[in-house]
């Protein structure tokens, strides 16, 4: 894979000896650097296997790998997992011997490696997105991550991270050959849902029972939210969104109703388990009024 990003000055984002040699870089090395983004970094298999569980890559999966390098992510995902993918990067001789790797190996029907900067991707078939880019740069995909990922994608990164979106589950663990890179041993890897938009206004409705007016605020995956009953405000409570599946609790008589559900665009259904019911019941709902959701 490729660390990479468009900012002339690595200094902040590289450590060590990597860093002094980029910032006292002669003019030719310098314009390789504008041209292709960023010095490539293969990324140890382990780490790849640890990024593939990580996001529970099956057969079913389309894994899009943005800055590819040697394209080893789509490549073991294809071969392991039996999963289809795609890799991007900016360099013509890097996209040229995956495609070669693709073949070889005898997944060139399923994956394949774009010359293509990493902003202009599509991403609309990607069911897993792999990263391995410099900090500056993941923040700059940032919204186009949010924005053009459906809810539900894994997006699954190495080392570096979207900065205060921040991730559903994160692991590290030692990795000795990675010393000679940036002198710490060891590899950080970080999982994201990428929620669905719930911001706005809600009528809730359940089954047989009460009808509620919910107003969600939303910072990425984060919510905050008041519901109204019968006029009455109520505070909702364990306001949960991962991907499409969204969970919240409401005071209901002497104890806590239990709602569970799944999003799709303007509508949500699920059930809800309710004090004192041996059967949970069916709620729906649908959103009355957009809200906007903060990711700046």
């Amino acid at each position: 894979m490729r660390v990479t990003t468009r900012s002339k000055n690595l200094g902040r984002a590289l450590t060590g000896l990597l860093a002094s040699f980029v910032l006292s870089a002669a003019p030719a090395f310098a314009a390789d650097i504008e041209r292709s983004g960023g010095p490539y970094v293969p990324t140890p298999q382990v780490v790849v296997d640890q990024m593939l569980r990580m996001a529970n890559v099956a057969e079913s999966d389309f894994v899009v790998d943005l800055g590819s390098g040697d394209g080893i992510i789509v490549l073991t995902a294809a071969k392991q997992f039996k999963a289809s993918g795609m890799g991007v990067d900016i360099d013509p001789e890097l996209v040229k011997s995956s495609n070669d790797s693709a073949r070889k190996l005898g997944v060139a029907d399923r994956v394949r490696f774009l010359q293509q900067d990493v902003f202009k991707a599509d991403l609309s078939h990607a069911s897993v997105l792999t990263l391995y880019l410099l900090p500056e740069m993941m923040l700059n995909l940032r919204p186009k991550i949010f924005n053009e990922l459906k809810p539900g994608v894994r997006v699954v990164s190495h080392d570096y991270h979207l900065g205060d979106w921040q991730p559903d589950d994160q692991i590290s663990f030692e990795v000795p050959e990675k010393e000679a890179v940036n002198g710490v041993p060891k590899a950080t890897i970080s999982l994201w849902y990428v929620p669905a938009k719930v911001a706005g206004k809600w009528e809730v409705k359940v089954s047989g029972g009460e009808t509620y007016e919910f107003t969600l605020r939303q910072r990425f995956q984060n919510l905050e939210g008041s519901v109204a009953v019968g006029g009455k405000p109520v505070r909702p409570r364990q306001l949960t969104l991962r991907g499409s599946e969204f969970s919240f609790a409401l005071p209901d008589g002497k104890g806590m109703a239990r709602f569970s559900g799944r999003v799709k665009d303007d509508a949500m259904d699920g059930r809800v388990e309710l004090p004192g019911a041996k059967v949970p019941a069916r709620w729906s709902a649908v959103r009355t009024a957009a809200g906007v959701v903060s990711i700046n």
